[in-house]
């Protein structure tokens, strides 16, 4: 992976709220939110796209799954999950609250829990 600029950033990306999420990320050590940052820095076509079906296939009851990207609301739920990412459509958020999971910003996210212990990153 690349290092990523925050100058070289600022001039390609015009999200105000997507700029300063990488740059709180930026400045952390661990692997996980370097991957996070290196994930949110590309092209909006590029970005991870994610459907429930799959948080379902690889999420476990009562964990925290992190998508660096867009949850889609493709597919049925039935874990309880805490789920962070970048933006959720209004269906997946509708899916994960109703089967009794959370669905949280990436931010929140970071702050809870800075070392990203037990978070599995999907993509």
């Amino acid at each position: 992976m690349k290092t990523t600029s925050i100058k070289k950033l600022k001039s390609r990306k015009d999200n105000p709220v997507l700029l300063s999420l990488i740059e709180v990320l930026i400045k952390e050590k661990k692997p996980i939110w370097k991957r996070v940052v290196y994930e949110l820095s590309r092209p909006r076509r590029q970005r991870v796209q994610v459907n429930i079906s799959k948080l379902e296939s690889y999420g476990n009851d009562g964990g925290i799954v992190l998508v660096p990207g867009k949850v889609l609301g493709s597919g049925s739920l039935s874990k309880k999950l805490t789920v962070a990412a970048f933006s959720f459509s209004d269906s997946a958020r509708k899916l994960i609250t109703d089967a009794g999971g959370k669905v949280i910003s990436i931010e929140n996210l970071y702050k809870s829990n800075p070392g990203g212990k037990d978070v599995l990153l999907l993509k």
